[in-house]
């Protein structure tokens, strides 16, 4: 018989006090391996979201580049290469032509409302609904209007919605010119955005998360501004681009987004005469 209770006393289990180390350690060990997870997704996270901005705030930045280095090109005497307005956020209207699309009109309009002739011109590269410039050289007098209907083989661009200023004389030139306008949308104020807007279209989004937007103009004379009285004197234009990430860090309760701002100079090679 002792022999028996001697076997089975050799066999027993584990006491709680060993199952209680045993699962305090184990909780110890489960606690930093989460520790470590969460800590790890949390960086990646912080890394998404600063990769996020830097391609906002440099696709921003870009894109104002190429356009503003355009500005003035081929564009008619009268019409302003840059349209500054110095509201901070600031905003821009950029007017270039790239070449793409333009006739003279060959009879004289018998009225403002008149289609516009351009006998024996190609004008196939123009199309319904597009907003291009029409200029008058002999006065130095334009302005922008919609395009209706084309008539490529009868050579006749009609404007049905509107009525021009006047009725332009034979010579007069049809240009499509660009114009557009770059500004921030602050309406979902968690999410302010560098809109695009072209002439007769809705705005667009072409950066998220931009919070502000700031240009400086070099003129001339060489003085700088922020709000220049003479465009045509602009020699070059300093743009501060401001981005922030989407999503707020709890860390940072006072300021909770990351920012970054970005700079850039662009030299108006197109007035600079």
């Amino acid at each position: 018989m002792n022999k028996i209770i001697s076997k089975l006393k050799s066999k027993a289990g584990m006491s709680i006090l060993e199952v209680l180390v045993a699962l305090f350690l184990a909780g110890i060990v489960t606690t930093a391996i989460f520790q470590i997870y969460i800590t790890q997704h949390k960086n990646w996270m912080i890394q998404e979201d600063v990769t996020d901005v830097q391609q906002n705030a440099r696709a921003a930045i870009d894109e104002l580049n190429r356009n503003i280095r355009m500005a003035g090109h081929g564009l008619p005497f009268g019409l302003n290469a840059i349209e500054a307005y110095d509201t901070n956020p600031d905003t821009i209207v950029i007017n270039y032509y790239d070449n793409s699309c333009d006739a003279p009109i060959e009879e004289a309009m018998p009225n403002p409302s008149a289609e516009l002739k351009c006998n024996g011109h190609d004008i196939s590269c123009f199309y319904n609904g597009q907003w291009v410039y029409i200029f008058d050289p002999a006065t130095g007098d334009g302005e922008f209007f919609e395009i209706t209907l084309v008539q490529a083989a009868a050579y006749h661009i009609q404007h049905n919605t509107m009525v021009l200023s006047k009725a332009y004389p034979k010579g007069s030139e049809i240009l499509a010119v660009n114009r557009i306008k770059y500004f921030i949308d602050y309406s979902d104020s968690l999410h302010p955005n560098l809109m695009m807007e072209a002439l007769g279209r809705k705005p667009q989004v072409y950066s998220e998360n931009i919070n502000d937007l700031q240009f400086r103009y070099t003129m001339k004379n060489g003085t700088t501004t922020d709000n220049p009285a003479i465009a045509s004197n602009i020699r070059e234009v300093e743009i501060l681009i401001s981005a922030r990430s989407a999503k707020p860090d709890i860390d940072f309760p006072d300021n909770p987004y990351r920012h970054r701002t970005y700079s850039s100079k662009v030299n108006l090679r197109n007035l600079d005469i």
